[in-house]
């Protein structure tokens, strides 16, 4: 029935500061952009493996709540090869990156950055993709 998740969408309160970050630090692909005047807004459509990340701009969104952690959606994991190499590009960019971790329960590598709006980001360190 389900087959993987299609995009996840995401509100930003600088739209250039945000489609920089995703698409010339994270390397996202754009698929398309779209500025609709009635509403004020762009939408960006990044292309993620086989999701999507939409990327939107409205004007005075309120403040997301990230610590305490609130309920709801608490951040989205991107699965990379290998974190430090990630790590290490994301600090070149000047992005602040947490220490890399190891899940107790899989063995793995993660870490946690953020976003220009402070939305939690993970790395994730696999070598199983869909």
């Amino acid at each position: 029935m389900f087959k993987y998740i299609h995009h996840v969408a995401i509100i930003c309160s600088d739209y250039k500061k945000s489609k920089h970050f995703y698409v010339n630090i994270l390397g996202l692909k754009i698929i398309n952009e779209t500025y609709r005047s009635e509403r004020n807004s762009y939408k960006l459509d990044l292309e993620m493996g086989n999701s999507q990340i939409e990327l939107f701009s409205f004007p005075e969104s309120p403040e997301r709540s990230s610590y305490p952690e609130a309920r709801g959606l608490r951040h989205l994991a991107f699965a990379v090869e290998d974190v430090q190499v990630c790590v290490n590009w994301l600090e070149k960019q000047k992005v602040v990156v947490e220490p890399i971790r190891t899940d107790e329960a899989t063995g793995k590598k993660f870490t946690f950055f953020s976003d220009p709006d402070g939305l939690p980001l993970e790395l994730y360190e696999t070598n199983t993709y869909l």
